[in-house]
C-alpha cells in the first residue's frame, strides 16, 4: 500500500492539487477513526487507487466502503455531489460502482498503478484537474460570467505557471526550476531533460503545491514545520524566541501587512527561505526518475527504503532557477531575492537566477495554449523581455568547505579591460560587479575536493550571463551545514549580506 500511496500522492501534486491525508487499509488508524477523518477533512475531491490489475479485489472495496460509510459532503456547492476518482484495480470497477455510484460523482479512469513494475499517473491527474475545474471552480463568485467572457481556456494559476516553466525547459533546451510563494501555498515546478537507454532525451515536468506553506495565512505553519530554530539561524540580529513567536502569530493575524521595520522584513525573509528550502525537499521526494516513455520503475527502486527513485532534480545540471511570489518579486532590493534562492535552494555548480518582476507568468502560460499564429512565440518573448528579469549568475561549488581553505579561482576579463583574478576562500557569499544581460567568458578552477560541475578538481571555461545583482560565488560548500548552533551567527549573517558587501553602481539593484 506504501508504493500505491506515493503513486497516488504524486498523481494529485502533478495535478496541483493540495494533498490533505493518505488514508491506507495498514496505517494503523482503526475503520472508524478514518471514517471520522474523511468527515472532518471535507474535501474538494476523494482519490482512491491501490492493488494492481492482476491481484483479486479486495483492499480498494475495503477503501470504498469506507468513504461511502463516512458519506463525505461536497465542501462547496449544497446539493451536490462529492467528486471521486477511482484509479486501483481495474477488476474492482463494477464493485466500486455499486458502492459509490449512488452517493457520489464517480469517475473511474486507468489504474495508476497497473503492476508493480508500471505507473501510469497521466490519467488520474488530468481527471483531478478536470474535475476540479467542472466541480469547484464552478462555484467560485462569477464564474459562470467569467466564462462568457472568453473562450481561452480557464485554469488554476499553479497549472498556468506550471506550463510557462514548462516551455522555458522545452523551447530552450535547458533544465529550469520555478517556485511561487504565495500567502498559503508555495508551489514548485521543474523540468529536466533525462536520457533514456536509447541515448534520446525528453523533458519530464514536475510540479508539487505544498500546502500550508505561505507567508501570510499559512505563515505559523511554517514555524511549526521548519521549527523556531530554523528560521532564528536566518535572522541577522539578537532576539528571543518569544519575540519571534509574537512576530510570526501578528503575521497570521494580520496577513494583508507588509513589513514596517528592517527588523520585520528581515524576520519575513528569514521565513520565506524555510518556506521555499520545506517546499523544495517535498518536490525532489516526489519528482522521482521513471525510466523509459511507459513511466516504468524498477522494483528494485520501488522498495528502497530511502527513496522510491531517484530524484531527478539534479541542482548540478540546473541551468535556470525563477522565483515568483510577493516577497521574492516585491522584495525591496533584487539582491534580497538573489540572497534568498540562493540559500533556500543551494544551488550547485553554476546557475542563473531570475525573478518573475510583475507575476505575469500565470497570463503567458495560459496564453501558450491559445490555439492562435503566433502565441506560444509571444508569450515566451514577453515573457523573456518584460516579465523575467536576470538577477545573477551563481558559482557554487560543492565540497565539505573547512575555515580559511581555498574552494575556487575565478578569472575573467571585464568589458572595461579590467581582468578577475581571484583565489575564493571557504566560507564567503560575495557578489561581484557584473553587466546586466551581458556574455563574459569566464575560467573557473575549483581546488581539489571541489566540483563546479566537470568533476572534483576539473577546471570550466563558460560563458556567464550578468544580471541586475552581478555574479554570486558562494563558497559555504555543499552540503551546506548552517545549524542552529553555528557559532557567530548574526556576524556570520552580516558577511553574508549581499546588498551589503556591493553598491551597485546603477539603481537597477532596487525594484
Amino acid at each position: 500500500m506504501g508504493m500505491t500511496a506515493e503513486s497516488a500522492q504524486r498523481a494529485a501534486l502533478g495535478a496541483g492539487a493540495i494533498v490533505m491525508d493518505a488514508l491506507a487499509i495498514n496505517d494503523g488508524r482503526m475503520p472508524h477513526e478514518k471514517i471520522e477523518r474523511i468527515r472532518a477533512l471535507r474535501p474538494d475531491m476523494i482519490l482512491i487507487a491501490g492493488e494492481t490489475d492482476q491481484a483479486k479485489p479486495k483492499h480498494v472495496i475495503g477503501m470504498a466502503e469506507l468513504v461511502k460509510s463516512a458519506r463525505p459532503t461536497a465542501r462547496l456547492g449544497i446539493g451536490y455531489a462529492l467528486p471521486v476518482i477511482y484509479a486501483g484495480n481495474q477488476r474492482a470497477k463494477e464493485d466500486i460502482k455499486s458502492i459509490l455510484e449512488n452517493d457520489t460523482a464517480l469517475s473511474i479512469v486507468p489504474n495508476l498503478r497497473p503492476s508493480l513494475e508500471k505507473e501510469n499517473l497521466r490519467p488520474a491527474s488530468d481527471k483531478i484537474h478536470d474535475l476540479f475545474m467542472e466541480h469547484v471552480m464552478q462555484q467560485a463568485p462569477g464564474y459562470d460570467k467569467l466564462m462568457k467572457w472568453t473562450d481561452a481556456p480557464i485554469m488554476p494559476t499553479p497549472g498556468a505557471v506550471g506550463l510557462i516553466i514548462n516551455k522555458i525547459g522545452v523551447l530552450q533546451e535547458i533544465n529550469v526550476v520555478g517556485v511561487d510563494i504565495g500567502g498559503a501555498t508555495t508551489d514548485v515546478f521543474s523540468t529536466f531533460r533525462l536520457e533514456d537507454k536509447d541515448g534520446s532525451i525528453h523533458p519530464k515536468f514536475n510540479r508539487t503545491v505544498s500546502a500550508n506553506l505561505g507567508m501570510s495565512y499559512s505563515v505559523s505553519n511554517v514555524l511549526l514545520e521548519a521549527g523556531l530554530d530554523n528560521i532564528l539561524r536566518w535572522v541577522p540580529f539578537e532576539t528571543d524566541e518569544q519575540e519571534l513567536r509574537n512576530r510570526i502569530g501578528n503575521k497570521m493575524i494580520r496577513p494583508t501587512t507588509i513589513p514596517q521595520s528592517k527588523e520585520d522584513l528581515d524576520i519575513e525573509q528569514a521565513i520565506a527561505r524555510e518556506a521555499l528550502r520545506l517546499s523544495f525537499v517535498q518536490h525532489k521526494s516526489f519528482a522521482v526518475g521513471l525510466k523509459g516513455v511507459q513511466q516504468e520503475k524498477g522494483i528494485s527502486e520501488a522498495f528502497d527504503d530511502d527513496k522510491s527513485g531517484d530524484s531527478i532534480v539534479n541542482m548540478m545540471k540546473l541551468d535556470l532557477l525563477v522565483g515568483s511570489g510577493g516577497v521574492l518579486s516585491h522584495a525591496p532590493l533584487r539582491s534580497q531575492s538573489a540572497h534568498m534562492l540562493v540559500d533556500a535552494f543551494l544551488p550547485e555548480g553554476i546557475t542563473q537566477l531570475a525573478v518573475d518582476s510583475i507575476f505575469m507568468m500565470p497570463q503567458l502560460g495560459v496564453l501558450t495554449e491559445v490555439k492562435a499564429p503566433g502565441c506560444e512565440k509571444a508569450a515566451m518573448e514577453v515573457f523573456d523581455k518584460d516579465c523575467l528579469i536576470y538577477l545573477a549568475a551563481s558559482i557554487c561549488p560543492t565540497g565539505i568547505a573547512k575555515e580559511g581553505k581555498k574552494v575556487v579561482r575565478i578569472k575573467a576579463t571585464l568589458p572595461d579591460g579590467k581582468k578577475l583574478d581571484d583565489w575564493i576562500e571557504s566560507n564567503q557569499l560575495l557578489r561581484y560587479d557584473f553587466p546586466y544581460d551581458q556574455e563574459i567568458e569566464f575560467e573557473i578552477e575549483p581546488a581539489g575536493g571541489f566540483d563546479v560541475g566537470a568533476g572534483k578538481g576539473k577546471k570550466i571555461v563558460k560563458k556567464l550571463r550578468g544580471g541586475v545583482v552581478g555574479l554570486i560565488i558562494d563558497t559555504r560548500g555543499r552540503p551546506f551545514n548552517f545549524t542552529k548552533d553555528y557559532k557567530n551567527r548574526v556576524e556570520m549573517l552580516r558577511q553574508w549580506d549581499i546588498s551589503k558587501n556591493y553598491k551597485p553602481k546603477s539603481n537597477k539593484d532596487g525594484v
